[in-house]
């Protein structure tokens, strides 16, 4: 574990712990339910510094014990300041947990990817959605070879997870997976997290950066 400041970062791997087939369902949830999760994502703003939205949205009979997850990887092009995501968990209460340690000077030729794990609540107003706004930066790049000025980077679909307290319900072999994941922000300990694949269309965002 490694402490920065007032918050610390947990290094830790994904690992299947167990499977589950969609039909059986997991703690009070059915196959069907899983199946009518959907996740949208845009990405805000210009230049070096976005905010990546990302929202889910569900059957709004889900159970109030049920919690999500967000897995999201990030390329070596951009990267969440990990100062911000601090002062943002304390004023706005937005939660996201860094699986790494941060440079937050390094450049993108000189830097390696990383994930975010992103725990994020509903809206009160309406209980079917959850959203999260979380800012990223891109990295300086080497001036490009074909002149253009700008650089491309893509960022992959997240990886969607759900937990229930005192649920870890194993069955056999599905589409779904059980891994290990921080239980919390707060990454004391880890808990069993059912992955729920997303389609196969899920389709990258991209930003622009200036380059050189």
């Amino acid at each position: 574990m490694v402490i920065l400041g007032h918050f610390c970062i947990l290094i830790v791997s994904l690992g299947i712990f167990g499977a589950i087939k969609a039909d059986d369902g997991y703690c009070g949830l059915s196959g069907k339910w899983m199946e009518s999760l959907t996740l949208s994502r845009d990405i805000l703003k210009s230049g070096f510094h976005r905010e990546l939205v990302t929202l889910v949205e569900c059957d709004p009979s889900w159970p109030e014990e049920l919690q999500v997850l967000l897995v999201q990887k990030l390329p070596r092009g951009a990267y969440g300041d990990p100062y911000q995501l601090a002062s943002l968990r304390q004023d706005t209460g937005l939660q996201v947990l860094l699986d790494t340690e941060v440079d937050l000077e390094a450049p993108a030729y000189e830097s390696s990817g990383f994930s975010m794990f992103v725990y994020p609540t509903r809206d009160a107003q309406n209980p079917k959605i959850l959203q999260t706004v979380v800012p990223i930066h891109g990295r300086y790049h080497r001036p490009s070879d074909s002149g253009q000025g700008w650089e491309r980077i893509e960022i992959e679909p997240p990886r969607l997870l759900l937990r229930a307290d005192g649920c870890e319900q194993l069955l056999p072999s599905g589409p779904h997976v059980l891994v290990d994941a921080p239980c919390s922000v707060h990454n004391l300990s880890l808990c069993k997290w059912l992955e729920i694949h997303l389609p196969q269309d899920q389709r990258h965002v991209s930003l622009e950066v200036p380059s050189g």
